[in-house]
């Protein structure tokens, strides 16, 4: 599953921290050699903090046995992949921090439904979830629910995964709490109850342990061999879900007294005492089409809760139409549907004065012809979609009816309309079900309107209250920055909250609408130009037989890597009953094989001709073999396979990627890609108008509204941190004259030789010496945060930016067209660290 950039960015901002918290944590182990109190005291979670983040504040914690414990957040909004995220997370984890492969993750969970998605994600072995797993562990991964058993030998040769609900982490009453209570299946894990010796030195080493006894009666201190303390004895890296809700004091004090290795949170809306590593917006979501944008907020004005039923069966209609031939042209299937909020769902609660789950189904069935298998209850006493795929091609359910039941993590991406038909001062509200409406399928526009936003249907409400609601609920997905993006349509409508706006072009830059043009890249075709295509002009030119694997000759398999089976007899050695040891270790070899055919479909999402990925495939693997020929353990290739089709498909992309570059600097050598400004039809020109929407106003840093934006209103909800800063400081600069924030997917892009456009963030345009009121020269600005600077997107956007200067300085626009008398344009990445500089240069050089 190839990652978004925003994914892209949360990973490399991990890794850097990790990569500081080793140098840290190496330290603080050297100073324990010679002064162990000394080294008990260093914090060092918070001095690697500092160094990779630059970032004053943090707030230190520590574990159960008083020692610093690195405990850091991922703030990702609700539909970002933060469970994705969690897996390769575990993976940088444990080979940059912990320095192994195998040991164990202790993940928890706040909800049954989390839970079930979760847990059934990871034990499918073809689930991109586990095959992150598998591939961090070598195909070791075992996944544990509380209750299941696992032994001493599991822990050092698998990466073992136990899941559990947060109640039953939350320490309320210890004795109460299964995962405290003794159990003889962890006696692997401690001494023998009669060594004395080691059960004292066992809780001088570890003085958190649960113990049925206190070490003032006559045989000491007597531990619980209880799952509890075999946590606090593996140090488990943790993983928490849905961290927000971690917070009360109980809660923290049960997980730090796991003695974790490692804290990683992850939540939409972390709590204010967090460490926030990295912050990911609602707008980073939109960009990369995970979600549904705009919202359409469609109030009626009738009294009648059945009109906004009727409202809501128009609307279905209209989107399965173009459902039906989105499918037709792509063969992908959506099924739209509605979520349905009621006032009562209980057997009990049916009345005239609140409107019931089984009422709105019956006049779904009896008065809209609505065939019963479409609808769907989903309460605390009813549900009708448990163990239903909801995604799947003859699943016909279009109507699910709840009150408040489908909570954090219930994932229905087909799910389109929200009809809310609760009373308007009901304090339930709509802010949880907001965001099940959210998210795109399959994660990408269809390119369709209708089906790349979403739609909420109400009756008697006030629409600013709604408003205000459906802001609160979209904050609480971690989505507060797209709150703007709400469309308010129908009758009855009150006040303009977040309503669009229609920008246009500020008096002083009248005379620049409809003649701003920007060069691009075009192909020639007989007398007419067209924008290049990356399938039809570069993937199509690629000869993929080219592809070459001597990067393989690099690939370093690990000898220790085990396939099949162990089977292990365990006993007391030579009838000493102090030390339960193996006595017998059997490896059976197992099926696992090196599967040609698995491979190529693998590796077939960068390949598209099968067959050539096949022929690829087998020329890999018969690389690795030889070079592995001569090596003492001759299963040495199957028990990395997995590995070697990770590293395959990097070698393969890497090769693609130049190949793309060759092509496309073939056709610009050829005289067919050409980089210039067109002014024909299709050509692409600044817009004369934009549609933006907020509430409050982009402001200089003395509180005065900005003045150089060349459009009129620009809202502060529109930018991220580091585009703020930079749009306010463009915004000071003498000697600019306008400037504009580039809107990705939808304004000036430049297609270089990868699929993905590159959408720059800001145009901006220097004034003219001799005639302030014109501008002469053009700068296209992209802006970058620290933590990507030298990652390959970003420089790949380096070379496709120095190509457009190379190309553009050979013509001036003045040889183009009349109307652009000299301009010049220059096109910069700009980094986080070093904006202002860059800016400066560029406005003083």
């Amino acid at each position: 599953m190839k990652l978004k950039h925003y994914q892209e960015k949360v990973l490399t901002q991990l890794k850097e921290y990790l990569s500081e918290l080793g140098m840290a944590k190496k330290s603080v182990n050297d100073i324990a050699l010679i002064n162990p109190d000394l080294a008990k005291s260093f914090d060092f979670p918070k001095l690697a903090w500092e160094k990779a983040t630059r970032k004053p504040f943090y707030h230190s914690q520590k574990d159960g046995i008083c020692n610093y414990l690195p405990d850091i957040y991922l703030k990702v909004p609700t539909g970002g992949g933060k469970t994705l995220l969690a897996c390769h997370s575990i993976d940088l984890i444990q080979k940059t921090y912990l320095n192994k492969q195998t040991g164990l993750v202790l993940w928890i969970v706040p909800s049954t439904q989390i839970y079930r998605q979760t847990i059934l994600a990871l034990k499918d072995r073809n689930h991109p979830y586990r095959q992150i797993l598998d591939i961090s562990s070598g195909g070791r991964t075992s996944i544990k629910e509380k209750g299941e058993l696992f032994n001493r030998l599991d822990i050092e040769e698998n990466l073992v995964v136990l899941m559990l609900m947060l109640p039953s982490a939350n320490r309320q009453n210890k004795e109460t709490l299964k995962v405290f209570r003794d159990s003889g299946g962890y006696t692997d894990f401690f001494p023998n109850e009669d060594n004395y010796n080691a059960q004292k030195a066992l809780l001088q080493k570890v003085p958190n342990l649960d113990c049925f006894t206190t070490a003032d009666e006559i045989f000491g201190a007597q531990v619980k061999t209880s799952l509890g303390n075999a946590l606090k004895l593996l140090n488990p890296l943790v993983i928490i879900d849905e961290g927000h809700k971690a917070y009360s004091d109980n809660a923290r004090k049960t997980i730090q007294s796991f003695n974790p290795s490692f804290v990683l949170e992850l939540s939409a809306t972390p709590p204010s005492n967090s460490n926030e590593l990295v912050k990911i917006s609602g707008r980073e979501l939109h960009e990369e089409e995970m979600i549904k944008l705009d919202i359409h907020l469609i109030n009626k004005a009738s009294q009648d809760w059945h009109d906004a039923i009727v409202a809501t069966l128009e609307k279905l209609e209209v989107l399965e139409r173009h459902a039906k031939t989105y499918e037709a042209n792509t063969g992908k299937y959506i099924r739209p549907a509605c979520l349905i909020q009621v006032e009562r769902t209980g057997k009990d609660q049916r009345d005239n004065k609140f409107i019931h789950a089984e009422q709105v189904k019956e006049y779904l069935i009896q008065k809209c012809n609505i065939p019963e298998n479409q609808i769907a209850i989903k309460s605390s006493e009813k549900d009708d979609i448990e163990g239903i795929d909801l995604f799947a091609n003859d699943c016909e359910i279009k109507f699910i009816i709840t009150k408040s039941a489908l909570q954090e993590g219930w994932d229905f991406s087909f799910a389109y309309v929200l009809t809310i038909l609760t009373n308007p001062s009901s304090a339930t509200g709509i802010t949880q079900l907001v965001g099940r409406i959210l998210r795109q399928p399959f994660a990408k526009k269809t390119g369709i309107r209708q089906l790349d936003e979403c739609y909420v249907y109400t009756f008697k409400q006030n629409a600013s209250k709604l408003v205000r609601e459906i802001k609160l609920g979209l904050e609480s997905e971690g989505l507060g920055d797209i709150a703007g993006r709400i469309v308010i349509g129908e009758e009855n409508v009150e006040g303009h909250l977040f309503k669009d706006v229609e920008a246009q072009y500020r008096p002083g830059f009248k005379k620049f609408e409809g003649k701003i043009f920007l060069p691009r890249f075009v192909i020639q075709e007989e007398q007419s130009w067209r924008d290049v295509n990356f399938e039809a002009d570069i993937l199509s030119a690629i000869n993929f037989e080219d592809i070459k694997l001597d990067g393989l000759d690099n690939i370093a398999l690990n000898p220790d890597q085990t396939i099949g089976e162990l089977d292990v007899t365990m006993g007391y050695h030579d009838g000493h009953f102090d030390e339960i040891m193996a006595l017998g270790v059997i490896q059976n070899k197992g099926t696992l094989k090196i599967d040609e055919a698995f491979l190529a479909r693998q590796i077939g999402d960068l390949i598209p001709n099968p067959w050539i990925a096949y022929e690829k495939g087998v020329e890999a693997i018969n690389l690795v073999r030889a070079k592995f020929k001569d090596h003492e353990n001759e299963s040495i290739v199957e028990s990395n396979f997995v590995f070697i089709i990770e590293y395959l498909k990097k070698v393969i992309d890497k090769q693609i990627d130049a190949l793309a570059e060759s092509v496309f600097k073939k056709l610009i050598d050829d005289k067919k890609l050409f980089f210039f400004l067109t002014t024909e039809e299709g050509a692409y020109m600044l817009p004369s108008r934009i549609k933006t929407s907020g509430n409050r106003q982009l402001v200089r840093d003395d509180n005065s509204p900005v003045q150089r934006s060349i459009f009129d209103p620009v809202f502060e909800e529109e930018f991220n941190e580091t585009e703020h800063s930079v749009a306010i400081y463009l915004d000071r600069q003498e000697k600019l004259l306008w400037w504009y924030r580039n809107r990705a997917r939808q304004d000036y892009h430049i297609q270089g030789w990868r699929k993905n456009k590159i959408y720059p963030d800001f145009i901006a345009a220097e004034a003219d010496t001799s005639d302030k009121s014109e501008y002469d020269k053009v700068f296209v600005l992209e802006t970058k945060g620290i933590h990507l600077k030298g990652n390959d997107d970003t420089r790949y956007k380096e070379n496709v930016f120095d190509l457009c200067n190379r190309l553009g300085a050979k013509t001036e626009w003045k040889e183009l067209s009349n109307k652009f008398p000299g301009h010049d344009l220059e096109f910069q990445v700009i980094f986080e660290d070093e904006w202002q500089n860059k800016i400066n240069q560029l406005f003083h050089s």
